[in-house]
């Protein structure tokens, strides 16, 4: 069995739709297929997604919604008449009237609910279209199939262990192509819960689990994951086989083609993920594996993303405190703060986090407790970007940390963090928000030569 999952750009109009719906009916081994909000037609288009935030949004602040989801109906318009299957419009523009003009009595799980139609329209969209062509085919209700989701204390949509087991059922379901809507799943008490954006990605990573597929086909826009954003450079270099670990390290550090959440589950099984373009399914894509078999360079990517920020700590004697450490970490975990990296002097300790879960309120009250509890210095710095070198061939080689930071000192870029992963399979810098691409580019030139 093969899970496939196709992103935005795969289901952005009804060709499109069609080349998908080919690539699956062309395997009898792809029997789940699942689908993301329709995404942007051309360059200048909206993403049905951000059309349905917009209409949510208006809802909340008391204004008029209908243009907003209007907006988002002509879109499904526009698909469905291309497809021949007007008939399914009703049944579209009653599931978003109903959900857009829905009671709420908490902002989030409204604006929840209202987002994840992008993804559940689309499925029921297609299964239609592919029941109308003669396939059997079958919508997958993510609450009637037991996609169960919570949240954590810091808000974050959590996988609850039974959803494994209950998916698994879908396995009995051998006649039909099954479409699953991506990127949300509900409670226990039927309350739709979304994942964070580019969610449709561990939707099929889970279906994938659950299902002990032989692979996930992740389709998307691109032939290949490239060793950097395609954007900064040109003709960057191809990366045919990456493991799960490189890919999780790259995906943290701002790699969009596949979400960060999206490596656990399939490795947790030793699944292969497989990364292909819709637009060219002949080519073989990049590999995400357990163990590489080979390795067409010795660094594999390199990746950066703005919106972290430091909290710096420094008490003389530090060292000799036992317990200190444990002591500062447990005041952001009683503030549901997690930890990206923990840089460290004799001392001085450094707090590395993502600046959207370190909100004002929030450091007012942690710069607080640090200075009565702990007795220390405290400065917040919010300008950071942090720059990922990713490769597992570099744990046996020498100077690849002195070629970077080599190259990122001539280039005038000052380093306000350096750190080497335990594993020795990444190196990290922090640097100012505004040095972030350009750190990139000077590190992609200096390490793969171009």
């Amino acid at each position: 069995m093969k899970i496939t999952k196709f992103g935005g750009s795969s289901l952005a109009n009804a060709f499109q739709i069609q080349k998908v719906c080919n690539i699956v009916l062309s395997d009898e081994d792809r029997k789940v297929m699942v689908v993301s909000a329709p995404g942007k037609r051309t360059k200048d288009d909206t993403k049905v997604t951000d059309l349905l935030i917009a209409v949510a949004k208006a809802r909340l602040a008391g204004e008029s919604y209908k243009d907003d989801l209007d907006k988002v109906i002509a879109r499904y318009e526009e698909i469905a008449d291309e497809l021949g299957i007007k008939q399914v419009m009703p049944d579209i523009i009653e599931r978003l009237s109903s959900i857009a003009a829905a009671d709420y009595t908490d902002d989030i799980k409204y604006l929840d609910s209202v987002k994840a139609m992008g993804e559940d329209c689309c499925a029921r969209l297609v299964a239609f279209y592919l029941t109308n062509e003669g396939h059997k085919a079958k919508y997958c209700n993510p609450a009637e199939c037991g996609l169960y989701l919570k949240h954590d204390a810091a808000g974050k949509a959590v996988i609850l262990d039974e959803t494994y087991t209950n998916l698994a059922k879908l396995k009995d379901d051998t006649d039909s192509l099954l479409v699953f809507p991506g990127f949300y799943g509900v409670s226990k008490d039927n309350e739709i819960i979304t994942f964070s954006r580019g969610g449709s990605d561990i939707t099929g990573s889970i279906l994938a689990a659950a299902l002990n597929a032989e692979v996930y086909e992740n389709w998307t826009d691109v032939d290949n994951v490239f060793a950097v954003n395609p954007n900064l450079v040109k003709n960057p270099f191809p990366i045919t086989e990456i493991t799960y670990d490189e890919m999780r390290e790259l995906s943290y550090a701002g790699f969009s083609v596949l979400h960060e959440e999206a490596i656990y589950p399939v490795f947790k099984n030793g699944i292969p993920l497989n990364i292909r373009n819709t637009n060219n399914p002949s080519a073989k894509g990049t590999w995400i594996v357990s163990k590489r078999s080979h390795y067409d360079s010795l660094v594999t990517g390199i990746a950066g993303d703005k919106g972290f920020c430091t909290v710096t700590v420094s008490k003389y004697m530090m060292n000799r405190q036992v317990g200190f450490l444990a002591a500062l970490l447990k005041i952001f975990s009683d503030e549901a703060i997690s930890i990206d990296h923990i840089p460290s002097g004799i001392d001085t300790v450094t707090i590395v986090l993502r600046k959207k879960y370190f909100t004002p309120e929030k450091e007012a009250i942690i710069v607080e407790r640090i200075k009565n509890e702990l007795g220390c210095k405290v400065s917040v710095d919010r300008d950071l970007a942090i720059v990922m070198i990713v490769g597992e061939a570099m744990a046996n080689s020498v100077g690849i940390m002195a070629r970077a930071a080599s190259a990122l000192s001539n280039a005038g870029i000052n380093l306000r963090i350096v750190n080497q992963g335990a594993s020795e399979i990444s190196m990290m810098f922090g640097v100012s928000e505004s040095y972030c691409s350009y750190a990139v580019r000077v590190l992609y030139k200096e390490l793969f030569r171009y």
